[in-house]
């Protein structure tokens, strides 16, 4: 399941969250974007270790601020407050996946 974060809901389901958190940022009139949400949704039902979210940069201008996005889609792993890793462009699911994984081993428990 994937949550739509806002900037009413980001500290409590990206900050205070348990789990690592995955954020997609994107924007409804990105092609790539479109693109990548099926995918992004597909992982989200197989990889149940981590929370899926999106950011809708044009709603939510200032989170896309906070975070210094320069292009969409970016994907961010964060844990806590910290910005784990990030990167940016479509990826299709293998990719994508094999990129989460990478990302998720650099995690220090």
């Amino acid at each position: 399941m994937i949550i739509h974060i806002t900037n009413e809901n980001f500290e409590q389901e990206v900050i205070k969250s348990d789990t690592p958190v995955l954020i997609d940022f994107w924007a409804p009139w990105c092609g790539p974007c479109r693109m990548m949400g099926p995918v992004f949704e597909e992982l989200s039902k197989e990889m149940t270790n981590i929370k899926f979210v999106k950011i809708d940069t044009q709603e939510n201008e200032a989170l896309a601020r906070q975070f210094q996005i320069q292009g969409i889609p970016t994907v961010s792993l964060m844990k806590g407050e910290q910005e784990i890793d990030r990167f940016s462009g479509f990826a299709p699911k293998p990719m994508l996946k094999q990129k989460i994984e990478a990302m998720l081993s650099k995690i220090k428990e």
